[in-house]
């Protein structure tokens, strides 16, 4: 049987970007903790510019950046000399991409940098080169060709670039003690932000718990159930602590002639399954089902008492599945 062209280029291209990723990780100096520094400790934004390739891995990085808590766009360099320098302020710094360093386009915002004392990161595998000279901290790529046959494609310098932008926002993350729910508010909608919904944040509470107390007559807890509409009802006893659960499938349990008679007390399933209102939705929804008893709400506690509750429902409608 012939080798497999396709499979053996593939690994090959993997290979040979691994070894430009194994050489970047082996020349990191103190100039990444100096960029690392400038970048967190700015007053304004991070504004990364790059041309081309470099300049789609650059708003890839400004994203990234500025989804985990640093402040950042990208500005296009050609579009910076036709009036977005305007964008640049004496507080930001100036992240530049360009892997030989001798991209002519980004010779205005350099200039630009230089004139008003703004702060330049240069990024490129070229320290002799104009951007490689220009920049106040120089983070280098590695120098070591391209996967691309040709040598001509950019390859393993933008998946290196893009390694070092990965490097930059999630070391300024830990630096910042940026947390779940910070990133949660920055991402508000979508999968992500299903995924990092709290209870607390969906939940019913007030004046929408269905709740009543234990020496309740069924017949009370069942209005009550019925006009909260979410098909159960919470029982609790004097100091309002949560010690049972009714719900429609333990009133068809339950039907009888005498069941509207019953004390809630009587008739309740006795320690519910309760969670905290800090669990994220997704860890509500897995526990509903994996007890395995078909459970589609559950009730929020602190210190014993019920604060809140959430249906299955609920979790569905923020996305979380």
């Amino acid at each position: 049987m012939s080798e497999n062209l396709d499979i053996i280029s593939a690994q090959r291209t993997i290979e040979k970007e691994i070894e430009a990723l194994r050489i970047m990780q082996n020349s990191f100096d103190d100039h990444l903790t100096q960029a690392l520094d400038l970048m967190q400790n700015i007053k304004g934004r991070v504004i990364v510019t790059g041309m081309g390739k470099s300049g789609h891995v650059g708003s890839k990085i400004a994203a990234t950046l500025a989804s985990t808590g640093t402040p950042s766009f990208f500005v296009h360099p050609a579009e910076a000399s036709h009036g977005d320098l305007g964008m640049l302020t004496t507080q930001d710094c100036v992240m530049a991409i360009s892997n030989s360093g001798e991209t002519k386009e980004l010779s205005d915002i350099v200039l630009y940098c230089k004139r008003y004392g703004i702060k330049l990161i240069a990024i490129t595998k070229n320290p002799m080169s104009t951007l490689g000279k220009a920049g106040d901290i120089l983070l280098l790529l590695p120098d070591d060709g391209e996967a691309c046959p040709l040598g001509l494609a950019p390859t393993s310098s933008t998946t290196a670039t893009m390694v070092l932008g990965d490097i930059l926002a999630i070391r300024l993350l830990e630096r910042k003690g940026f947390t779940k729910t910070d990133f949660k508010q920055r991402h508000p909608g979508g999968k992500l932000g299903a995924f990092l919904t709290k209870v607390s944040d969906v939940m019913h509470t007030g004046d929408e718990l269905p709740i009543v107390y234990a020496d309740t007559k069924m017949y009370d807890a069942l209005e009550v159930m019925s006009s909260k509409m979410l098909g159960c009802v919470g029982i609790i006893d004097k100091e309002g602590k949560l010690i049972g659960m009714f719900t429609d499938g333990d009133l068809r349990r339950h039907l009888s002639a005498d069941i509207l008679e019953k004390r809630a007390e009587e008739v309740m399933t006795k320690n519910p399954r309760t969670i905290s209102p800090n669990i994220l939705v997704v860890e509500a929804l897995k526990i509903m089902h994996t007890t395995g008893k078909g459970i589609t709400q559950l009730f929020a506690l602190q210190d014993g008492k019920p604060i809140g509750i959430i249906h299955m429902h609920d979790c569905l409608r923020v996305g979380a599945m």
